[in-house]
């Protein structure tokens, strides 16, 4: 028997435990590179984490139906762990990131061409320097910021023990 089967909490998540999980920044680094690179790579980048955002939304949804079995209430428990995820995810690793990485990107460009002299293809790689260099210090307060607005709002409608994990 296999450590997993002996213990089900300690399963891999592929999607929050593995380097898949990285596929949510996709977009981050899209925007961190909108300055060197066309619209449509940027575009591309949304993509990749709008997919991953999609694929551990059903895979929470799958696993809230397998855990829950044939008892009553699986259809409104597999749709809450969906949404939840879905919410969440959408927030916390595409929207709120996506918009702070390019705000970021933007304001430096601007200061940088307002306070130096460097040429344009310096300033958009320096740019595209700090963008990247932010993605790690917006992680866990944009995480934490989404916990507490979806705790606030969206999860007081469904009640509290269904919280995204």
């Amino acid at each position: 028997m296999d450590s997993t089967e002996e213990n089900p909490a300690k399963q891999v998540d592929i999607y929050r435990d593995t380097w898949v999980r990285f596929l949510g920044y996709a977009n981050e680094v899209g925007e961190a590179f909108r300055a060197l690179v066309p619209v449509s790579f940027v575009w591309g980048s949304y993509v990749v984490a709008t997919t991953y955002v999609t694929a551990d939304a059903v895979d929470k949804g799958k696993k809230a139906a397998k855990s829950h079995g044939d008892k009553p209430g699986k259809a409104t428990r597999v749709a809450v762990a969906v949404v939840d995820t879905f919410v969440w995810q959408a927030l916390a690793s595409v929207i709120i990131p996506g918009f702070t990485i390019n705000r970021v990107c933007a304001a430096s460009l601007h200061l940088l061409g307002k306070t130096t002299r460097w040429p344009l293809s310096v300033r958009k790689w320096t740019t595209t320097a700090i963008g990247l260099s932010t993605i790690p210090f917006i992680i866990t307060p944009i995480d934490r910021s989404v916990d507490y607005l979806l705790d606030s709002s969206l999860r007081k409608v469904y009640g509290e023990g269904e919280k995204h994990e």
